[in-house]
């Protein structure tokens, strides 16, 4: 069974795992939930000049665990707006740590992922526990499911709403595992930057490096959150203010932005409403 610690919000417009995963322009109307990750992957070596056999699996790189960079405040000291970064032709990882608060518009559109990469297993869990929180993965979509694909809004899957439970803020240390697909093109300098904001205040920023990824691949990377100890009043605060906590969680490929996700975050479920 999984934790309590994690409920998600359901929508009428969007279903559950494309409000769930970091996902990019997910159209699957269809969800599954499991408890597991198969172990049967296979290590295959990164190679540049690698090559997609016709008629071949699309292989399976072995999983790979990622701690988060030492944070970076240059926002404090050379900050940049969100105006500015809309104006420019390439944002870089170092533009937006440079951004002093949540942005309110993506910084690029769907079409700036040119890799094809496409997110289809997503599994948190407590590190000092080892209490998986909650899994989900992506289903293969049917053929005859394509031509519904076209009416969606493309940016249906990049926004996330998340419903904690007041205890999710004493966790020290998440694991969060994702499971995702590469297109044709190989994929250098895989970078996430995720930023929470809880108002105005910065509360951590994260920033992690999937490393290469070769073509035509399927990858697991599970990034270690190591959450700061947040003040009990701060903490009653984020738990009174539902969906006040955001965040942005920027992508990046040779240093330039390719996917912008954004979420918010509530700490009051299973709370009785006063």
């Amino acid at each position: 069974t999984k934790s309590s610690l994690f409920r998600i919000s359901s929508s009428e417009q969007v279903c559950a795992f494309e409000r769930f995963i970091y996902t990019f322009a997910f159209t699957s109307t269809r969800i599954h939930a499991s408890s597991h990750i198969s172990n049967n992957e296979m290590s295959v070596k990164s190679s540049s000049g690698y090559k997609k056999k016709s008629g071949s699996h699309v292989p399976s790189v072995a999983a790979r665990q990622s701690k988060s960079r030492k944070d970076q405040a240059i926002y404090e000291t050379d900050p940049i707006t969100e105006d500015e970064l809309i104006r420019k032709e390439v944002v870089s990882p170092d533009d937006v740590l440079r951004l002093p608060k949540i942005s309110e518009n993506y910084l690029c559109s769907p079409e700036a992922n040119i890799y094809d990469i496409d997110f289809t297993r997503f599994k948190i869990r407590d590190m000092e526990s080892a209490t998986v929180l909650f899994e989900i993965a992506k289903p293969p979509i049917l053929g005859d499911e394509i031509e519904d694909q076209e009416d969606v809004d493309p940016n249906a899957g990049r926004f996330v709403r998340y419903q904690f439970t007041p205890q999710f803020l004493k966790l020290k240390t998440v694991g969060a595992t994702v499971e995702f697909t590469v297109g044709n093109k190989p994929v250098n300098k895989f970078r996430m930057i995720e930023r929470h904001f809880f108002r105005d205040k910065l509360l951590k920023s994260f920033d992690f490096e999937f490393g290469f990824c070769i073509p035509n691949s399927k990858n697991t990377c599970e990034h270690i959150y190591e959450f700061p100890t947040l003040p009990p009043d701060l903490m009653q605060d984020m738990i009174a203010s539902p969906f006040e906590t955001r965040s942005d969680s920027f992508y990046f490929v040779e240093d330039r932005l390719i996917m912008h996700n954004k979420a918010d975050y509530a700490y009051n479920g299973g709370m009785q409403p006063l």
